[in-house]
């Protein structure tokens, strides 16, 4: 079925109210799950709204805590979230290394005892928004066995990286798995089959298929041994930064919070003139775009150029939602 995004966010919206959110904060957290959806994120968008509301409602998340500060080292500051809801603690965070980036030319805030914060790309968006440069990043539970291991002994530690341009911002969200347990979730929901090998079935050998992957929670680090790399040093930097829980902490509890998680600014005008930066970033994209694709009429995409297209459709013709989702979510007003 297909419904605007107004008519999305509005259903959030009251959804939230009714669950006992102030209005402010209900808009705010509306506005990030109908935008993930606008942008075609759906597995963290509709599809992850009824699992958001039960982590509140089994008491995993807290409503009407506020984050409070640890630690203000100059441009560096440290948070207890409180385990209050994580799109708004999230985006609490970014703004404040938004910030601190604008008064010191770069801002970090690292966040200790956070929930999931739903889509990543939310803050990188948020940060590009307000002319920043900005990259952040969340452990989670142990969820992919790290390259030569069996069982998951790391996390798919996402990592977001935006670069603010003025015609359309480049942002990448990327899981350190091949493939995101939501996108996995998203396919298998839709009876399809990955593009590429994600992990292994109970075989142990390579599969397309979802679900088989989700069962065994064998996934493929993201560029297999340098992803596992990589999912391991942002769960240090993570913890570290924030004096938080790590992946192996994360894991003791009976469910999936108390995250630690990072956000970073640089203000793109005290580092570059907004001429300069634009004539830097475009010799990029143009180098970037400037050769033949493999496919006839295919184009070459760069982080955040495909959902900018998406989002458009989307604003026109109204976005596709699964009629089951919808019809929950409709129930639930």
């Amino acid at each position: 079925m297909k419904i605007t995004f107004d008519d999305l966010k509005s259903l959030l919206n009251n959804i939230l109210v009714k669950t006992g959110f102030a209005p402010d904060k209900a808009d705010l957290i509306a506005n990030i799950f109908a935008n993930s959806t606008l942008d075609g994120y759906h597995s963290h968008g509709v599809n992850r709204f009824g699992e958001f509301l039960k982590t509140i409602t089994d008491g995993y998340v807290q409503m009407g805590v506020e984050p409070k500060r640890q630690l203000a080292l100059g441009n560096f500051e440290r948070w207890d979230g409180q385990l209050g809801p994580g799109p708004l603690t999230a985006h609490f965070c970014m703004n404040r290394a938004i910030e601190l980036a604008k008064k010191f030319g770069m801002g970090c805030v690292a966040l200790q005892n956070g929930s999931h914060w739903m889509r990543g790309g939310s803050y990188g968006w948020q940060a590009a928004a307000a002319g920043c440069i900005g990259i952040c990043f969340t452990n989670t539970e142990p969820n992919m066995p790290s390259w030569g291991a069996k069982e998951a002994n790391t996390g798919n530690n996402p990592l977001i990286v935006a670069v603010p341009k003025a015609d359309g911002d480049i942002v990448l969200d990327m899981s350190l798995s091949q493939f995101s347990y939501g996108k996995m979730w998203q396919l298998d929901m839709e009876g399809k089959e990955l593009p590429f090998p994600g992990g292994y079935n109970a075989d142990g050998e390579l599969t397309t298929n979802p679900r088989a992957i989700v069962d065994t929670r064998r996934l493929l680090p993201t560029g297999y041994w340098k992803g596992s790399g990589l999912s391991i040093l942002i769960d240090l930097m993570a913890t570290l930064l924030s004096s938080g829980r790590s992946t192996a902490k994360i894991g003791e509890m009976e469910a999936e919070y108390g995250l630690s998680q990072v956000f970073i600014c640089f203000d793109a005008k005290q580092l570059n003139s907004d001429d300069r930066h634009e004539t830097l970033v475009d010799e990029i994209l143009t180098f970037i775009q400037s050769v033949a694709p493999v496919k006839e009429g295919g184009t070459i995409e760069y982080p955040g150029s495909q959902t900018i297209k998406r989002r458009a459709k989307h604003l026109k013709e109204g976005i596709e939602v699964n009629e089951e989702v919808l019809a929950k979510l409709q129930a639930m007003v």
